[in-house]
């Protein structure tokens, strides 16, 4: 099965052709060594070529033809992204890494880096691909895709990407893996007992909706991931300024990010019983809007005084979550771009998370090395959980102080998962602000290929 058939974009990877052209990965040292053929030795010196991180010079051969390429990329895991380059750099045409380093993490930083989001332009990109292993093609064109697909929801704009559109892509991923695919839709959402997350979307032209995907063998290992959808923020009365609204069409990452990462598990066909649970709203103004003091009783029946309406994404993630953990799973995921407080911790390149289970924080942080895919493990610390507390309702959305902000908000979430549930939460940004190698500016995938890497260990447990 080809998964980039689902997302619409050509692959950016080739299986092995003795048609490409050769890429020689060099560093500096190598060429002060000159331990490299010296006809291409000589025509680096020649040229001025360093071989610096990120450089390229082009190779003629002897009858003036392209012959291949010299490309500088530091030799340690760390700089294996630094391949994203190329797919930018090199003349269109298949091209295959000549030298002996990793060559998937050079193919997945290189697909990362060919990224473009074109939906909305008339020019074309240039076809670069890169000649991969038959046997290695396979899993690092569907964590491609995951990731394509997430950064393809997120830049996508609000007018084409509100809970209905929302709706359709999450019922296409679905299908085109044979999931079973419902919704709850507006006023039936208080009939089934989901108030938080009608109260959040009801102001919106577009109703909101929870989604949910069941896919896999009953009696697996189960798996349940959890998305924000906020598909628009203003902040509702307590309305955001212009700055702080621009990216509000980020605003539904979490759910972009659990999508990506269900691509991967189902295109694997991994061995599991995979639950997505995504509630898709926007955060809007109108007369029916919902207002700060106001207060609602949750699906698990904790009531909640609002007092910010900016403080929304938890709302939803709330009678997400509580419907999640009524039914024992193996794992349960959340996922949200929830707060600023995350970003002022660890900037916008680090996903912090959350869990109480030890061995689930030490086994992410090291995939977050190996598969460079940067996380890093905040508390849950008790002593802030007195700043929920509310005069009138069990809890508040938004702890007055302003102080550890991703931390309350964490803590808001665990009210609505039980002790006993292996839960993990992830406060991420869901976008790239200034351009690396292997991202451009626009929306990102945060610590899904870290996650599909953990559950496909899990399934082999």
């Amino acid at each position: 099965m080809n998964s980039y058939r689902y997302i619409e974009r050509p692959s950016p990877l080739t299986a092995s052709s003795s048609g490409s052209l050769p890429v020689y990965l060099v560093t500096p040292t190598e060429l002060e060594q000159g331990a490299m053929d010296s006809a291409m030795l000589s025509w680096a010196r020649a040229a001025g070529f360093s071989g610096d991180q990120g450089s390229l010079l082009l190779v003629p051969g002897a009858d003036g033809e392209l012959a291949g390429a010299l490309f500088g990329l530091d030799a340690g895991t760390e700089g294996a992204f630094g391949a994203g380059k190329l797919a930018k750099l090199l003349p269109a045409g298949d091209w295959h890494i000549e030298t002996s380093l990793g060559h998937q993490r050079i193919a997945l930083g290189f697909g990362l880096g060919s990224y473009s989001f074109s939906r909305y332009r008339k020019d074309k990109q240039k076809q670069v691909r890169l000649a991969l292993a038959n046997e290695l093609l396979p899993d690092v064109e569907r964590q491609l895709a995951g990731v394509f697909l997430a950064r393809d929801l997120i830049n996508t704009p609000t007018n084409d990407m509100g809970p209905e559109q929302l709706e359709t892509a999450f019922r296409s991923l679905g299908e085109h893996y044979g999931a079973e695919v419902t919704s709850i839709v507006g006023d039936d959402l208080l009939v089934q007992n989901f108030p938080l997350v009608h109260a959040v979307g009801r102001a919106s032209a577009q109703a909101p909706r929870l989604l949910e995907l069941r896919w896999g063998r009953a009696g697996a290992p189960s798996i349940t991931l959890v998305g924000k959808g906020v598909c628009f923020d203003t902040g509702g009365l307590d309305i955001k300024g212009a700055a702080n609204m621009a990216l509000m069409k980020k605003d539904m990452g979490g759910a972009a990010n659990v999508m990506g990462l269900a691509l991967m598990i189902m295109d694997a066909g991994l061995d599991v019983n995979l639950r997505v649970l995504v509630p898709a709203v926007e955060n809007s103004i109108a007369g029916n809007a919902f207002r700060p003091g106001d207060i609602y009783r949750s699906r698990k029946g904790l009531t909640v005084q609002i007092d910010n309406t900016d403080a929304e994404g938890r709302l939803v993630l709330a009678d997400a979550l509580a419907y999640a953990d009524e039914a024992p799973c193996d794992l349960l995921v959340d996922m949200a771009t929830l707060t600023g407080a995350a970003r002022v911790a660890l900037g916008a390149d680090v996903a912090p998370f959350f869990t109480d289970d030890e061995g689930l924080a030490s086994r992410l942080g090291e995939l977050s090395v190996e598969e460079l895919d940067p996380l890093w493990r905040l508390p849950l610390w008790s002593g802030y959980d007195k700043d929920l507390k509310s005069r009138v309702a069990d809890i508040t959305n938004a702890p007055s102080g302003g102080m550890a902000g991703a931390i309350t908000a964490a803590l808001f979430l665990k009210r609505f998962v039980r002790a006993e549930t292996r839960w993990v939460h992830f406060d991420i940004y869901g976008w790239t602000p200034a351009e690396k190698a292997h991202a451009p500016v626009g929306g990102e995938a945060f610590a899904i290929r870290a996650l599909y890497r953990y559950i496909r260990e899990l399934v082999k447990q």
